[in-house]
């Protein structure tokens, strides 16, 4: 972990007594325990950060989390990308939740923790993780509810409109910061998949494995429309107040609350909810088809998902960050609209893993970013997992998806450009 300067803020104390005695965590061998995050400040107004569409942001302040042990070189470093609503604490047990008012993180581990820790798939005792929030983000990284310096009252919806590509950035500088110039791998699924994609794209000398879960090159027209409802719920919330509602002692939950059911519909499948929920009534429900509440279970489920997301996300954040999503477009970006001309920047090992039942980024949207590694005989592994769990797969198959990172973590450097044969699971 970076040491601390004048730059840094890095929580180091023990444990908190309240916690260790209401929650404590499991000690575990495989666990990586109790966790601080870092901040850092990146740029600030001698030095600002400048987004892709021109917009300044000084200060620029980063939290972060990482673990493992840095090996001497330097050489063992893997950077995690984030989804849209996850975080920097990708494993263990938050130690700071109650001093930051992120208290539903003391009742479950990080996010990857499954996937994250000693002898887990993504080994803490030979690599060494960093993760950071994104720019716009609610949890600690400069966005929406931070202090403009212009005004002196939150940004708002005046915050700069931030891309994967400034996402991207920022975590190049904070690698910088850490002394970290080459990364042994870039990983992310969803949101994340696109950041380890233009992460590749935009520093290729800088990555040597790039490992791509539930997502592609693009977001796909249909995942365009449901973010376009999201943000209509939002806006037309009348506690909304055109963003600018901090402070203001209204929030608006009804409209975050059914952004978030819709997006839950998008991150399952038909077959899932079927089998998880079928058309099964809530067991206190006594008189049926005499209201409009909640009767089905996945009603219920859909209604806890969306009353339990406001408690934990900022509805701003929450318009920046898909807004990002749907402006991703690798082929645009890096090829003037053609994939393969953009793959050609590729230096990268890759591996690729759609999910069957993913109807948000889908196997056959995927594969034109395969094809594309291929043509320009770029080492690139492709798997699709069977699942019912639909795009959410990526986080819920810990067992399939454990196997395919630590393979491909541990796979040695191909000696020529052979192209792995594809791989259908």
């Amino acid at each position: 972990m970076a040491s601390e300067t004048d730059n840094t803020k890095c929580a180091d104390s023990p444990k908190n007594a309240e916690i260790t005695h209401k929650y404590d965590p499991p000690e575990s061998s495989t666990s990586v325990g109790w966790t601080h995050a870092c901040q850092v400040t990146l740029a600030n107004e001698a030095n600002p950060f400048v987004t892709e569409n021109g917009e300044i942001l000084a200060p620029l302040v980063v939290e972060y989390e990482t673990y493992g042990e840095l090996a001497p070189d330097r050489s063992n470093v893997i950077l995690i990308a984030h989804a849209l609503s996850g975080d920097a604490h990708v494993a263990g047990w938050d130690a700071d939740a109650l001093q930051t008012g992120r208290t539903w993180r003391l009742t479950r581990p990080g996010w990857w923790d499954d996937i994250v820790g000693p002898d887990k798939p993504m080994d803490t005792k030979k690599y060494f993780f960093v993760c950071a929030n994104i720019i716009g983000s609610c949890y600690g990284t400069t966005g929406p509810e931070s202090i403009n310096p212009a005004t002196g009252k939150p940004y708002g919806l005046d915050f700069p409109i931030v891309t994967v590509g400034d996402w991207v950035k920022m975590e190049a500088m904070l690698l910088d910061y850490l002394g970290i110039e080459t990364l042994y791998a870039i990983v992310g699924g969803s949101l994340g998949g696109q950041q380890a994609l233009e992460f590749s794209l935009a520093y290729p000398d800088r990555v040597k494995k790039c490992i791509i879960l539930a997502s592609g090159p693009k977001l796909p027209a249909q995942g365009l429309g449901f973010n376009a409802v999201a943000r209509y719920c939002i806006q037309n919330d009348p506690q909304f107040h055109g963003g600018n509602y901090y402070g203001t002692g209204e929030n608006p939950q009804s409209g975050l609350a059914a952004a978030r059911m819709l997006a839950h519909i998008t991150y399952l499948s038909g077959k899932g909810m079927d089998t998880k929920f079928g058309r099964r009534w809530q067991e206190d429900i006594k008189t049926r088809r005499k209201s409009f509440g909640i009767e089905f279970a996945v009603e219920s489920y859909l209604n806890h998902q969306g009353s339990s997301f406001v408690k934990r996300f900022d509805a701003d954040s929450y318009l920046y960050i898909i807004r990002a999503m749907d402006y991703y477009d690798a082929a645009a970006s890096w090829g003037d609209g053609d994939l393969v001309k953009a793959c050609s920047r590729f230096k990268a090992q890759v591996m690729i893993v759609t999910f069957s039942s993913d109807w948000l980024y889908p196997p056959e949207e995927c594969k034109p970013l395969v094809t594309a590694l291929m043509r320009n005989k770029i080492p690139v592994t492709y798997v699709k997992v069977e699942s019912s769990y639909g795009h959410d797969a990526f986080l819920v198959e810990v067992d399939k998806v454990g196997r395919l990172l630590r393979a491909f973590l541990h796979s040695q450097e191909p000696d020529d450009s052979a192209v792995q044969p594809t791989k259908e699971k």
